[in-house]
C-alpha cells in the first residue's frame, strides 16, 4: 500500500513537473480566456499542498475501511465536465507567477508529502482538518485526493498548453 501510494503521488508530481518545466514563463503566465492560466493552476496546487500539515498534525486511530471515502473522490476528480468552485485558501493569486519559484515550492510540498508516505502510519485519522462534504480522511485518503486532484489538473494543463499552441 505505502509503495504504490509513494510510486503514484511521485510519478503524478513529476508529470506535473515536468510539464511546468517544459513552458517558458511566458507561457505560464497566458491568460485563457476562460479559467486560469497554467501558473494560476500551478499556484492552486501550491497552496492545495499545504495538506501536507494535516498529514502531520494530530491523528487517531481509523475505525473504518481507510480507504472509505475515497470512490466518490476519484470518480469526482475524474469528472473533467464537472465545474467545481475552489475553496478560497487555495484560490491562485492573479499575480505574475515566477516559474522558478512556483516549481521550488511545489517540489519542495512534494519531498515534504514524499516523506510522510513513506516514514507514517497511512491508516491513521488525520484530525485538524476535514472537508466538509466528507468529514475527516485518513492519511492515505488525503494523499490519493491529492493525487486525483493533481492529475485533474494536469489534463487541464494539458488541455490549455493544446488550445493555446503554448509549446511547439
Amino acid at each position: 500500500m505505502q509503495e504504490t501510494t509513494f510510486q503514484e503521488f511521485h510519478n503524478t508530481a513529476l508529470g506535473l513537473i515536468n510539464l511546468l518545466n517544459h513552458l517558458t514563463e511566458e507561457q505560464l503566465n497566458y491568460q485563457p480566456d476562460q479559467g486560469w492560466s497554467a501558473g494560476q493552476l500551478a499556484d492552486h496546487l501550491l497552496k492545495s499542498y499545504a495538506f501536507v500539515r494535516t498529514l502531520n498534525g494530530e491523528t487517531r486511530m481509523t475505525v473504518r475501511p481507510i480507504d472509505e471515502k475515497l470512490e466518490p473522490v476519484k470518480f469526482m476528480f475524474a469528472d473533467d465536465s464537472l465545474k467545481m468552485e475552489s475553496p478560497k485558501a487555495i484560490i491562485p493569486t492573479n499575480e505574475k507567477i515566477n516559474k522558478e519559484t512556483i516549481i521550488s515550492g511545489l517540489q519542495k510540498k512534494i519531498e515534504q508529502i514524499e516523506k510522510v508516505i513513506k516514514s507514517e502510519d497511512l491508516s491513521l485519522t488525520c484530525i485538524d482538518f476535514s472537508i466538509p462534504e466528507y468529514g475527516e480522511f485518513t492519511r492515505y485518503e488525503w494523499i490519493w485526493f491529492n493525487i486525483y486532484h493533481t492529475q485533474r489538473h494536469i489534463r487541464q494543463l494539458e488541455n490549455i498548453v493544446k488550445t493555446n499552441n503554448l509549446v511547439q
